[in-house]
C-alpha cells in the first residue's frame, strides 16, 4: 500500500492540483492530509473540495481552526488572511453548499493513528499548534526527548513547511541528505514531515509532499515545480492579503 501524505496546502489551487495530478502518475492508493488547507492562500474554498474529494481524511491545522473559530497568536498578515478566507466560505449563495463545507472543516481531526502511525498537525504534545523545527534536534533535547516520550514508534507532522525525518538520536535529516528516500528502521522512533504543498519555507518554492510505501517502510520525498507566480499574482490581487504574502512564496520561505 502506497500513502501520498500531504500537507499545508494554505489556499494554493496551482500547487494542490500539480501535486494531485503527481500523485495520481505514480499510482499512489491513498492521499491523507496533515492539515492546514486553509490560510495565506487566494484560493481556500477549491481547495477545500479537492481536499474533500481527494483525501481519504484530513487533520485540523492551526490556520483551519484560525478560519473555523479565532485566529489567536497569528502575525498581522496571518491573521487578516483567516478573516478573509472565512469571508469566502460565508458568501456562498447556496445554504446547503456552505452548510457542507463548514461541516467539512468542524469534522477534522485533530490527531489520527494511522496503521503504526501518529499523525497530527503540529506535534504528539500539541497537535495543533507546536513546531517541531529541523534545529530542535540540536538546540532543544529537553523538547524533543518529551515530544518521543509520546511517540511510540512512528509519527507524521506537517506545520513547519520543511521536510525531513527526525529521529530519537535525536537528529534531523533532511531529504538531500537521504537521497530522497528513507527506510525506517526497527530500532528507532521516527517523526516525518512531508513539507508544505502550498507554502514551503526551505529556500525552495517547489510544492513539497511525500508517498508512504508500507510494503517497503519507507518513504519517499518529491518537489514540484508549479506556476508560483501566477498564485503570486493572485495574492496581489486581492487587497487583503497582505503582498509579503505572495512574495514568500517565490523565494520558499
Amino acid at each position: 500500500m502506497r500513502t501520498a501524505i500531504i500537507s499545508d496546502v494554505h489556499g494554493n489551487l496551482e500547487a494542490l492540483t500539480t501535486v494531485l495530478g503527481d500523485i495520481d502518475n505514480r499510482k499512489a492508493d491513498r492521499i491523507i492530509c496533515l492539515g492546514d488547507i486553509l490560510g495565506y492562500g487566494p484560493n481556500p474554498v477549491e481547495c477545500v473540495e479537492l481536499i474533500a474529494q481527494r483525501c481519504e481524511w484530513s487533520l485540523l491545522g492551526n490556520h483551519d481552526y484560525g478560519a473555523l473559530y479565532e485566529p489567536t497568536n497569528f502575525n498581522a498578515a496571518a491573521e487578516q488572511a483567516a478573516y478573509w478566507t472565512r469571508a469566502q466560505f460565508d458568501k456562498e449563495p447556496d445554504g446547503e453548499e456552505a452548510e457542507r463545507r463548514w461541516e467539512f472543516l468542524g469534522q477534522l481531526r485533530v490527531r489520527c493513528l494511522f496503521n503504526s502511525f501518529l499523525c497530527v498537525h503540529g506535534s504528539p504534545r500539541r497537535p495543533i499548534n507546536e513546531y517541531i523545527f529541523p534545529e530542535d534536534a540540536i538546540n532543544s533535547p529537553v523538547k524533543m526527548s518529551q515530544i518521543f516520550d509520546l511517540v511510540d514508534h512512528h509519527c507524521l507532522v506537517g506545520h513547519t513547511h520543511v521536510p525531513g525525518v527526525f529521529t530519537n538520536e535525536p537528529e534531523f535529516y533532511p531529504p538531500t541528505d537521504l537521497g530522497g528516500v528513507y527506510k525506517f528502521n526497527d530500532d528507532e522512533r521516527v517523526i516525518v514531515n512531508p513539507g508544505s504543498v502550498g507554502q514551503p519555507r526551505d529556500m525552495d518554492p517547489r510544492a513539497s509532499y511525500a508517498i508512504l510505501d508500507e510494503d517497503e517502510m519507507s518513504v519517499e520525498f518529491h518537489r514540484l515545480d508549479y506556476d508560483v507566480e501566477a498564485v503570486a499574482r493572485k495574492i496581489y490581487a486581492i487587497p487583503e492579503l497582505n503582498n509579503w504574502l505572495g512574495d514568500r512564496l517565490l523565494e520558499g520561505r
